[in-house]
């Protein structure tokens, strides 16, 4: 099973996360397809949107740790190349190859949109969401660090509501996301009549007038903050702690993580 599909119509090109038993976790394989694909559209010039969602009633869970379990809340030994940091630094690498097209990029989302799947969605031009769609960055609260989005989280939201999603792991319905300037357009439900209505005004836009106007945008508000480097330490430092380690196991277990306090804790 490939797990990213993609399908070409016309000058519009979809692009779908395809491990529906994961919520189309970002293993290494999503991350390698989804660069491939961005390297490819960045040279074709008949290529005028870039759709990137979701199968299976999930946009993306976020982060993969595949192989890498072993590694939680265990330390770096002396002398050892870390793998977890380019396994991350690729995650920061699509980030910015997304950011980067000239084509209009679209996220369709339906379902959850977590952790590096927000990253994903602080990436695009425009984003229809669901009403049942949920988005949201729980890293701080499994003990982890958001580190590759957060330029991205930045920039789409402002630092104060981008502190306030960050710092706090903050979820947020569709109606939020829209009101927060994350979501561009809510829709009841994930049908191809309200795609089409949303393809057809999004079509109005002139393919080389887009691509001049978001170099002019991005020069404008200047390239996000290129952190991948520091942010794969962060991120492989924060994955081999102990907190990490007490975190993912209580979202397992489905039990409060032991820093948190309940209200009669702080009395």
């Amino acid at each position: 099973m490939s797990t990213l599909l993609t399908e070409r119509q016309g000058p519009v090109e979809t692009w779908t996360m395809n491990d529906p038993a994961t919520r189309n976790a970002l293993s290494d394989a999503v991350v390698d397809g989804l660069l491939q694909a961005c390297a490819r559209a960045s040279q074709d010039a008949t290529l005028r949107i870039v759709v990137l969602t979701g199968a299976g009633g999930a946009f993306c869970a976020g982060g993969s740790l595949g192989g890498f379990a072993s590694l939680i809340g265990q330390p770096l030994q002396d002398g050892e190349t870390d793998p977890l940091l380019a396994m991350n630094r690729s995650f920061g690498d699509l980030l910015h190859a997304l950011s980067a097209l000239p084509q209009l990029l679209v996220c369709r989302v339906d379902g959850a949109a977590m952790g590096g799947g927000f990253g994903l969605v602080c990436c695009a031009d425009h984003v229809v969401a669901t009403a049942r769609s949920v988005l949201g960055t729980p890293e701080v609260t499994l003990g982890l660090p958001p580190a590759q989005i957060a330029p991205f989280v930045w920039q789409r939201l402002g630092e104060s509501a981008a502190r306030q999603c960050l710092l706090q792991g903050l979820s947020y319905t569709a109606a939020q996301a829209l009101q927060v300037g994350l979501v561009n357009e809510v829709i009841e439900e994930d049908s191809d009549e309200a795609w089409q209505q949303t393809l057809t005004r999004l079509m109005r836009a002139a393919p080389g007038a887009v691509a001049s106007t978001k170099q002019l945008l991005r020069q404008l508000r200047g390239p996000v903050p290129d952190l991948r480097d520091a942010a794969a330490h962060a991120f492989a430092q924060g994955l081999r702690s102990n907190e990490a380690a007490q975190g993912l196991v209580a979202f397992a277990r489905k039990k409060p993580a032991p820093w948190t306090l309940s209200g009669k804790d702080t009395a």
